[in-house]
């Protein structure tokens, strides 16, 4: 019920020529020099490889063919009147040869110029060495801060297979975990598939949120700062409020030394319990760090569910919501005023306890201001739009929807009811629109027809007609308009930043840990 609020083409040139190409134009000074030269290559000894690659390849199979021939690096360096350490660089891949010094290595390993250029494979540890070379200078190796290092002969094979095998797992998770906007999607869709069978509630949840406010004697109500405060130091946190949080959190917990970190903001806008609360219910879940975006999901649906059961705790707001059924006027307006917290909570809490205790069915939507769907929870069979993966999130609303119709109604104050008929049945939905630093959004809790006799607002003469089903209830202009219209309009759309990228990776995605790092070394005691 939550939308998340995260190869390279290789140039390629030729780089081996027949050695006659090559005498035939002159002979150049180096590999790179004869790649450029003209002239058609001889079949047998062609190749299109990366440079690099290319030049490694090359060192690992002169010292293959010349331990073949039993030859010391001396010994070789002294046939072709060359320094040991300008072979031993170009055996490692460090310097590319010239043609000439080429020649004269394939003559004394009594083989050819041609055999040097193959593209045939190295032996098992000559690839091994090759891997690991060019793993060294990938990516991988250089965000672990591993430097490269000379890989010798007293080098086990099996400790080169051991760090291939690392390296290749290290990439696979963070492919894994790098989440794209479609695997995102089908982690909130199944997300949203326990949340229904649950009926969305999760009694563990609950039984949390109970012992920690016996914890600190709560006596039911509203649950105070103060409250929140012991909360923290019964937890062993203490709170600091700092206008530097990084950017890209919403508080930052010091395990080491217990103290919380929060925006000094947060005192003169929103509501300081809920920051707190929030950053408090991962401990007292015991959430470890994420390794998949489906975690990561799932962690922040029960830190949401834990903090409104924290606000509005179960064995206080049943017996009020079953006396307002009693009077049949239940009202999601009453269930904020009543605890002091916002719409969306008190509306989401509702969705937590209505079908457990209450016996009712249920749908929940959060609405923004463009249309689009951010949040949505439904157990009543109402049929919002999908994709094709089966995720609300992120479609259109129908601008028939009660979610979309209070947009357009001046009267902010009071809440706005609606009933909607639908191909599936008739709804009723209470509506109210919210600010937030991304603009309105609405904000709507709806249950079945048989269900409005138990809620204030049913007497509401506002009616709507919903096909969101279908592609002709308004995701299409009415035929007239469209015939008007469609090819003399040309809007310039206004794309979200996040529509073609992927979701941030890591374990927390967004997060710029650098900087979390950097701002708990600064407020840490001395």
């Amino acid at each position: 019920m939550i939308a998340s609020d995260p190869g390279s083409g290789l140039f390629v040139s030729p780089l081996a020529r027949s050695a006659t190409a090559a005498s035939a134009t002159g002979t150049p000074r180096s590999l790179s020099e004869r790649s450029e030269t003209k002239g058609p290559p001889a079949a047998s000894a062609t190749t299109d490889l990366e440079p690099e690659t290319d030049v490694l390849t090359i060192g690992r199979r002169i010292r293959q063919l010349r331990t073949q021939r039993g030859l010391t690096l001396e010994e070789l360096a002294a046939a072709v009147d060359r320094a040991p350490s300008q072979l031993s660089m170009i055996e490692n891949g460090k310097r590319e040869p010239k043609l000439t010094l080429l020649q004269a290595i394939a003559r004394t390993l009594g083989s050819s110029l041609d055999a040097l250029l193959e593209s045939e494979p190295l032996d098992e540890r000559s690839s091994l060495e090759v891997a690991l070379e060019r793993s060294m200078k990938g990516q991988t190796f250089q965000a672990l801060g591993i430097q490269p290092f000379r890989i010798g002969k007293g080098v086990p094979t099996e400790a080169l297979q051991a760090m291939l095998a690392l390296q290749g797992e290290i990439e696979r998770l963070r492919d894994e975990r790098a989440a794209t906007p479609e695997e995102a999607r089908r982690a909130n869709v199944e997300l949203r598939h326990l949340m229904r069978r649950q009926d969305n509630y999760f009694a563990e949840l609950e039984g949390h949120a109970r012992r920690i406010l016996d914890a600190v004697d709560h006596p039911g109500g509203p649950l105070t700062q103060r409250t929140a405060s012991d909360i923290a130091a019964h937890l062993g946190f203490t709170l600091h409020y700092v206008p530097d949080l990084p950017q890209t959190t919403r508080s930052v917990a010091d395990l080491k030394n217990g103290r919380l970190y929060l925006s000094s903001r947060l005192t003169a806008k929103g509501d300081p319990r809920t920051a707190v609360l929030q950053a408090l219910s991962s401990r007292i879940l015991g959430h470890v760090e994420p390794t998949s975006y489906a975690q990561f999901l799932r962690q922040r649906v029960e830190t949401n569910y834990l903090t409104g059961a924290l606000l509005i705790p179960e064995e206080h707001a049943v017996p009020f919501l079953h006396d307002a059924k009693a009077q049949r006027a239940i009202s999601i307006e009453d269930l904020r005023d009543a605890y002091s917290v916002s719409y969306e909570t008190a509306a989401h809490r509702f969705t937590n306890l209505a079908t457990e205790h209450l016996g009712i069915p249920v749908h929940f939507l959060k609405v923004h201001e463009s249309g689009t769907i951010t949040k949505a929870y439904e157990n009543d069979d109402v049929n919002f739009p999908t994709d094709r993966l089966g995720s609300i999130e992120g479609q259109m609303c129908c601008r028939k929807w009660t979610s979309r119709v209070v947009f357009d109604v001046d009267d902010k104050f009071n809440p706005y009811y609606q009933y909607t008929d639908t191909g599936n049945g008739t709804y009723w939905c209470t509506a109210r629109v919210e600010a937030s630093s991304e603009g309105a959004h609405s904000v709507s809790v709806g249950v079945r027809f048989d269900d409005t006799k138990w809620f204030l607002g049913r007497d509401s003469t506002n009616r709507g007609v919903s096909r969101h089903a279908v592609e002709v209830c308004c995701r299409r202009a009415p035929a007239d308009l469209e015939a008007s219209w469609r090819e003399n309009a040309w809007p310039n759309v206004r794309t979200p930043r996040t529509l073609l990228a992927t979701l941030p990776t890591g374990s927390f995605p967004g997060v710029d840990s650098t900087d979390v790092y950097e701002f708990l070394q600064a407020h840490a005691p001395q």
